[in-house]
C-alpha cells in the first residue's frame, strides 16, 4: 500500500508565502509580482473577482501555522502570520498603500515559479 501524503511533503513542493528577499531575491520577485491575489474585499470592493460581498476565490484565506488537510479536498496551506515568522510587503491597490501578507498569496510551487517566473497557481487535490 501506498503511505498517507503528510503536510511535510506538501511543503515541500508547494508554498503560500512571500519568500525572504535576502535568500531567494529571484522568488520574491516572482512571487511578489505574480502571486498575489488582488487583494480584493475591503480593499478594492469593486474587483471582478467579488461578487455578493465576497471573493469568487475565497481569499483572503486564513493564516495557518502548519498544513492541515481540508474537508474540501485540498489543505490549508501553511500561511504564517507576520507574527509568526510571515512576511508582508506594501503595494498599491488603485490609489491606496495596502500591507499585503500571506492571506493573499496563491499557493505555487517555488521552482515552476523560478522556472517560468509568471503566475503558476499549484495545489494538491487529496480527492475528488
Amino acid at each position: 500500500m501506498f503511505d498517507k501524503i503528510r503536510p511535510y511533503h506538501i511543503d515541500s513542493i508547494i508554498s503560500a508565502k512571500i519568500p525572504d528577499p535576502e535568500t531567494d531575491p529571484e522568488l520574491h520577485s516572482v512571487v511578489t509580482t505574480n502571486m498575489i491575489h488582488g487583494p480584493c474585499g475591503a480593499h478594492n470592493p469593486g474587483s471582478p473577482r467579488m461578487k455578493n460581498g465576497n471573493c469568487t476565490k475565497r481569499f483572503p484565506r486564513p493564516l495557518v501555522a502548519d498544513t492541515i488537510s481540508g474537508i474540501d479536498g485540498y489543505p490549508l496551506y501553511r500561511r504564517r502570520s507576520p507574527d509568526d515568522n510571515g512576511r508582508s510587503i506594501m503595494m498599491k491597490v488603485k490609489v491606496n498603500d495596502v500591507v499585503v501578507d500571506n492571506h493573499w498569496i496563491v499557493p505555487y510551487c517555488p521552482l515552476l515559479s523560478k522556472k517560468f517566473s509568471t503566475h503558476c497557481n499549484v495545489e494538491y487535490c487529496n480527492s475528488i
